[in-house]
């Protein structure tokens, strides 16, 4: 078994457990489904989607929405969440370095804090870039290294076992002058919102999400804090007439 597979087969096994964690990523998934655009009858795909929180958010909309895993624990989980939710989820054991669908099968494809994992950057890009229809959108999100998770990864890799060579820092997905480079010539006028990715305190813990409309656009950015958005939700009052909340 080469290094890449062996890396790939402990990862299957350190994120068996995670479904017990799936609550801490749900307030994130809303942003980042509103973020990509999703709407009814959007063919979506949630790459390394674990439990299914951003897909299943996903399919509240009417979305059309596949999942993919890597680790057949989460696969399980994310289906029984589907089933408890009463919605339509097509979930994948797959590896998001060898996505099992036909290219340009989606209009979106998204991921949560989850392809930032996979080993090898360029062969994950590519293949969602790959199954990405023409003129579609791929968004993820990913944790800043310059704040506090970011720090933390830098630190676990700083003391942990060492990584196979050609294995990048997942953190490095938040750094956006990377993301530039590893998405080169794919896309076109990609733009940065860097007023939103002022790096104070109170936003430390929150991810960074990236967007990417091909060919024209990009935008990359990080959500409100919800804390500050609940007090002044407060200060204002009840919301009149068309106001919405994503929920």
């Amino acid at each position: 078994m080469d290094s890449i597979t062996a890396f790939k087969q402990q990862q299957k096994s350190a994120w068996s457990n995670f479904a017990q964690f799936e609550n801490a990523t749900a307030t994130s998934a809303p942003r980042l489904v509103a973020f990509a655009g999703v709407t009814a009858g959007t063919r979506v795909l949630d790459v390394a989607c674990g439990t299914g929180v951003v897909a299943l958010t996903a399919a509240r909309l009417g979305a059309h929405v596949t999942g993919a895993d890597l680790t057949p624990e989460l696969v399980v989980r994310a289906r029984h969440n589907a089933q408890l939710m009463g919605l339509s989820l097509e979930v994948h054991e797959a590896d998001a370095e060898a996505l099992p669908f036909e290219s340009a099968s989606f209009d979106v494809v998204v991921s949560q804090f989850g392809h930032m994992f996979a080993p090898r950057p360029a062969v994950v890009i590519a293949e969602m870039l790959r199954v990405l229809r023409p003129g579609g959108t791929i968004a993820f999100s990913t944790w800043p290294p310059e704040l506090f998770v970011g720090r933390m990864f830098e630190l676990l890799g700083r003391y942990g076992p060492p990584t196979p060579s050609g294995v990048a820092a997942p953190s490095l997905w938040g750094d956006p002058h990377i993301v530039r480079d590893r998405l080169g010539d794919d896309v076109n006028d990609l733009r940065f919102d860097r007023a939103s990715m002022a790096a104070d305190a109170q936003r430390a813990a929150l991810p960074r999400i990236h967007g990417i409309r091909r060919p024209r656009a990009a935008i990359v950015g990080r959500p409100r804090c919800p804390r500050s958005a609940a007090r002044r939700d407060a200060a204002r009052g009840p919301r009149g007439a068309g106001g919405r909340v994503l929920s």
